[in-house]
Parts: C-alpha cells; structure tokens; sequence
C-alpha cells in the first residue's frame, strides 16, 4: 500500500517528532570517485544543515571526518547525518520530510562499510559517474542493495565533464546490472553545455540560473522544441514501465485517459517500492546542479521504515520470527556498527526496528542470553553527537553502555527474545604480521588490534602458533595500510609489519575414502575412536557439508557430532600448504567403537584423521584469489598496461573505448597485484586509474604451486 500524506498509521507512538511516514533511511552508495561524498555535501547544503558546502579535494567534507580520509580524498567508514526536505511537487509536496543518510565508502577494501549499512537503511541513490558508467564497484554495492532487498533511485553525476552520456548510463544500467532504469528526468545540453533538465513527471523544463552560483534557484521554461519529442518519448515509456505495478493507471493509461503528475508519482513510488524499477536523475554534484532532484526523488519515491516489510530474524528455538515497525511494541533493534571513541568508549550503532528504546532501558542480547543497560543514547550527525532521551522505530542512533556486544548483535526487551538476521561480511584476501617496535608497545597494540577488530568484522587478527607472530587480515593492501595508520594515531603504536601474504584455499577433485582411528592404551581406560568417511568434491561456493550415514548403531549417536567436528577442524589445514579447504561433502558411511574406551576426544581425532587420510587421495588442489581489475587509461598507455598485466599472469577479458579512455578488464591474480598502484602510475606517467575486487578462486599453475609448498613463510 503506497502511503498518502495523510495517512499516519496508529504504530506511531505519543510524542513523536517525526512520523515514520515521513522518515527515510538512506544511503548514499557507489564506486569511488564517482561523487557520493560530493553529492551528501550539496544535499546538507540545501537542506540548511551546513550553511558553507565542504569538499572533498580541499579535506573539509562533513561527512569524511577522519584524518585519513581528509588527507586521501576518500571514504573510509560510513558517516550517518540528518536533515529536513520538503517535496517540491507531488502528493508530498509541502510536507517536512526527515532524511537519515550515511554516506558510505566506494574503496572495495572498505566493502563491509557499504554491506552494514545497506542491512539496515530503506532506500539507497546510487551515483554512477556520467562519463564512466556502471564500474566494478558500482555493480559490487548493486548486488549488495539486492541481496538485502533495499529499493533504490539512481543519480547520473558529473554531467558537465567530456563525455558525459546520461542515456548511455541508463543503458549501461540495463545491460550491467539488469535494473528496469528509466529517468525521472532529461538533460538539457551536457558537458560544459549542461545548462538544465526537463522533469518528464511533470512535462515541464528548467535552466540553472548561472547567476545563481550554488544552483538553489531554477528557472522553469519551455521544453527546447528540439527536445520535445524525445522528451514525450522517454515520458510514454517510463509510464509503460510503472503501468506493470498500478493496475489503475495501467487501465487509465490504455483507455488514452490522460495521466497527472500526482498519479504518476505515487505510480513510480509503488514500482520503486517493488524493488523492480530504477528512477533515474542525471546532475553534477560539484556544480550544484540536480542535486534538489535527489532529494524531491528520496521523499517522492523512496520506502519509509513503515512500507518496509517485516524484518526477519529467529526465535529462542530457532523458528523463523519477523518484527514490524510499531513504536508501542517490543523494543528491538540491531547493531549494525561498532566504533571506539576516545572520548565516551566504546559506541554501538544501531537500527531500532520495533518499540521505543530509552536512556537507562535493559536490553536482552539472545547471542550472550544476557541483558545490559543503556547509559546513554546519541543522535550522531557524522563526527558531532546529540544527545536524546529516547529512540523509536526507524530511529538509527548510537548507543553507550553495552559492552559484550558484536556487530550483528540484536538487543530486544526481555520478552521478545529474537535475533534478527545480521549482515554477512566477506573473508579477508590478504595478510600481513605486525610487530611492536619496542617492548612498550606490546599492550597498547594488542588492546588497538582488539578494538579494531571489534569495529571492522573483515578485520582478523589470529596468532601463529608456530612463530608466535601476530598476523593480521583484511581486504586489501589499503585496508591494512589505514590500519596501521590507525594504530598509530589513535592508539599510539608504533608497529612493524611484514609483507603481505594471500589467504589462499584448498579444495578436492576427486571422491575418496579415508579411514581414522584413534586408538590408546596406557593403563585403565584407553582411548578408542574409529571412523570411515568418504570425501567428494562439491560445486564452486557451495561450502562444506557432513552427512551422517551410519546406520545400524556401528557408531553411537553421542559420538557423530565430534566426528563431525573433528572433520570440521581438519579442513581449516588442509594437505597441500595448510591452507583452509572449501567445497566438499564428508559422508560418515562406517566405523566402531569400544564399550569402554570410547569418548568423544577419541572420535573427534579419529574425525581428523579420517579426513586427512581422504584429502591425500582425493586429488588436493590449491587455490588463489583471481582479483576484477579494470584500468582506465589514455590510449596511448593501453599496450604497456596490457603487456605489465599479462606479466602479472592476467587474463584479459574485454577491452572497450569510452571517448578517450581506453577501459580495460581483466581477472589476475592478487599475488601478482601487490605494488601495482605505484606501477600504473609510473606506466601511465600518472594518467591511468584503476580498480580491483575480489572475484573468484582459480587452482594455482604448478610452478607458483612449486614455489609456495618450497618457500616455508610463502
């Protein structure tokens, strides 16, 4: 049901400043350099939330708070702000809108930033850069918008850059990612000519007044008679195409019934709303054009926490459960972040999803099966905080007080006791030892490496037990380079770190049979395990899977959970180089014990031989991450970067002209990659750009393969 203005549902409790009707969680999500951080900065312009517009490239953005991301020029964590719009048009118009926005990272290193908070926003504009199109990141933060259901608006920046081409991004939109896109609206001129739009909702054109510097003022004026008829085009196909998801305006549509502008907007909100439709606005940010589109589209268009549907989690019993948004229901909410201020401690950011939660409230973990109180509650507005008595549903704040807590915990009242669906975080792909510089520096680096792990879940820190050396995992070189930074700044750890080295896998290519035994005799009791397995090999992704086909009783039903466990623990080393195994099936088909002597240690072992044993004949094989690595470069750098990237071992995949850019795509792999900042620049004498993430696993050529099982530190 779309909401109309008046409609505000009983869920809302007393006292609230703002209806959840009225409320929109946004994110503002894409690939780096593409202007997401540019774009919030003209939206909290606008919106009178900052009355001077920050930049980016002079470091005093309000949203890129840190130091890092000051002196870099990009987002490093995600940074949550509000602020107030009203429609200009539509059943909304006139009507005070609150818009919540995290403004997240585009650096793949930073990839769990986008995956966090797009598990708990409504809406989300994704921005694609006008002259490059849809980007390997932009299609990494479109999965992640789909894989949690998220409804989205598009917005087409940089549209006063050569070779801007705002059909060609729609297009790119369709093909790439297989979004419906359509736009809301159609530029007039581009490039340096880019002077206006036409509102194809509406029927009505408007020029930017240039006398008008921060672009607050637009100029309504005839649509160019030039434009008019593709203006009238693009009008009748995006009415088609939310026809599909409004049967009324579907029929008034095909009786020639003539379509207003109000049903239109509510038509384009239930097609967006269906997650099957993409509106999409073109602008430049940095010239303050189009950016109050946006935010007309983010109240017209985008979902309020009450059109969302139920939230789904698990109850005690582990029962599928879902919450709906209801101020005067149970309080639960999700922890989606975890962040350490050096000021008030330890902040846990969360997303309130039922009831109302106050300062002093007692809330129940179902993860600890423990209940911790709120000290304090803080209304975050990037690097500055207020505090509020109380939060309600839809509310996203930071909370002070709880402290054994992890990112995906839920917090709930007492009687509710259900855990929400968390986020999922990708593994680490590269890891590296760290090391204090000075003996004094032992404790504050081990209490900085717990604290930032607690904050970044793609962030690992493990100990060898071989070396005794410190080793710590994350994303990319970057991500642990802003780590050390970290370290260093917040913490004051002076640290060493080594080379970098590649999480790499194991798997299996062949069925085989393993047997283990276990078996102790040393003076009363012994010890006595025995289990036979078959070991196969399962499709690429598809994880590891134990079945039990003991029949008959040979083993006892209390000793097949530490058989499984056993088999499960062997396959974090595998046989080739240690390395953890991935895709297989284990099938218990066989085995014995004794009256006496057997335990479940004994069968656990027995798990862990078994599989070992299995491994060695099932055709082990090691595997490396293959890196999506595409290059933008003048043409005449194009040989020498395809000729470095055959060197690295890449494959080229496609190659395509984007005016004067060439764009090169190619799958490599990270061992190969390291460094290659520093080489793309001096290949290109600093002209050339890149970007890479992850993307599969491949068996290692037998020579690499040679040199890690030789090499004992790989």
């Amino acid at each position: 049901m779309v909401e109309a203005p008046s409609d505000i549902s009983t869920k809302n409790g007393s006292g609230r400043p703002v209806p959840m009707e009225r409320t929109r969680n946004i994110g503002i999500a894409a690939h780096i350099d593409a202007g997401k951080t540019t774009t919030t900065e003209r939206i909290l312009y606008y919106t009178g939330v900052v009355h001077k517009v920050g930049e980016v490239h002079d470091g005093n953005s309000v949203t890129d708070f840190m130091e890092q991301e000051r002196e870099r020029g990009i987002t490093i964590t995600s940074a949550a702000i509000s602020c107030n719009w009203e429609s200009r048009f539509g059943p909304f118009s006139g009507i005070s809108h609150q818009i919540n926005i995290i403004d997240t990272p585009g650096h793949v290193d930073f990839t769990a930033e986008v995956e966090r908070s797009l598990r708990v926003l409504d809406g989300a504009v994704a921005v694609f850069c006008a002259v490059a199109g849809v980007q390997p990141q932009s299609e990494t933060v479109w999965r992640q918008a789909v894989k949690y259901h998220v409804p989205r608006i598009a917005f087409v920046n940089k549209m006063d850059r050569t070779g801007a081409n705002f059909l060609g991004v729609v297009e790119e939109m369709r093909s790439k990612l297989g979004a419906n896109a359509h736009p809301l609206f159609l530029n007039i001129g581009s490039e340096e000519h880019f002077m206006g739009l036409i509102d194809l909702v509406r029927q009505k054109a408007f020029r930017f007044d240039e006398s008008d510097a921060m672009g607050v003022s637009v100029i309504e004026c005839e649509i160019p008679g030039d434009m008019a008829r593709e203006a009238t085009e693009l009008r009748e196909s995006l009415i088609e195409a939310v026809a599909d998801f409004d049967d009324t305006l579907a029929e008034k549509y095909l009786n020639g019934g003539e379509i207003d502008d109000y049903e239109l907007v509510l038509a384009i909100r239930k097609a967006t709303l269906s997650l099957n439709f993409v509106g999409v606005i073109p602008g430049s940010a940095f010239k303050n054009k189009g950016v109050q589109s946006i935010l007309d589209a983010v109240v017209n268009y985008l979902p309020s926490p009450i059109d969302m549907p139920p939230i789904k989690g698990q109850d005690s019993k582990e029962r599928p459960a879902s919450i709906e948004p209801d101020d005067n229901g149970p309080s639960a909410a999700l922890a989606f972040k975890l962040w350490s201020d050096p000021y008030v401690g330890k902040l846990v950011f969360i997303r309130v999803y039922s009831g109302t939660i106050k300062k002093g409230d007692v809330l129940y973990n179902p993860r600890t099966r423990k209940s911790e109180r709120v000290s304090r509650l803080l209304l975050m507005k990037a690097d500055s905080r207020d505090d509020v008595d109380c939060v309600r549903s839809g509310d996203i704040c930071a909370a002070i007080g709880l402290k054994n807590v992890w990112t995906g915990d839920t917090f709930t009242s007492k009687s509710l006791d259900v855990a929400l669906e968390p986020p999922s975080f990708p593994d680490p792909v590269i890891s590296m030892t760290i090391e204090p510089a000075t003996s004094l520096d032992q404790e504050k680096l081990s209490v900085g490496l717990v604290r930032l792990s607690e904050e970044d879940p793609t962030f690992v820190v493990k100990s060898d037990q071989e070396t005794g050396q410190t080793i710590i995992s994350g994303m990319g070189e970057l991500h642990l380079e802003i780590i050390r930074d970290r370290l260093f700044r917040e913490f004051k750890v002076k640290a060493q770190s080594g080379k970098p080295q590649i999480a790499y896998r194991e798997t299996i290519s062949s069925l085989a049979e393993g047997e283990g035994k276990f078996i102790r005799q040393s003076g009363g009791r012994g010890q006595y395990g025995h289990v036979v397995i078959k070991l196969e090999p399962r499709e690429t992704g598809k994880g590891l899977e134990v079945v039990n086909e003991i029949v008959g009783g040979v083993i006892p039903r209390e000793f097949i959970k530490p058989t499984e466990d056993g088999i499960k623990e062997a396959a974090n080393n595998g046989v080739v180089a240690g390395y953890p195994v991935v895709d297989w099936r284990a099938r218990i088909i066989d085995g014995s014990f004794h009256e006496v002597d057997s335990s479940e240690i004994a069968f656990k072992m027995a798990g862990i031989f078994a599989f070992k044993e299995a491994m060695k004949n099932a055709g082990p094989i090691l595997l490396e991450p293959i890196m999506k690595v595409e290059v933008s470069t003048p043409d005449e750098y194009q040989g020498d970067l395809i000729g470095d990237l055959n060197r690295r071992r890449g494959h080229i995949q496609n190659m395509e002209s984007k005016n004067d850019l060439a764009i090169v795509n190619a799958a490599v792999p990270l061992e190969t990659m390291f460094g290659y900042a520093t080489d793309v620049r001096s290949l290109s004498k600093g002209r050339a750009s890149y970007s890479m993430e992850t993307s599969h696993f491949e068996q290692v050529p037998p020579n690499v393969l040679a040199r890690l099982t030789e090499d004992p530190s790989r």
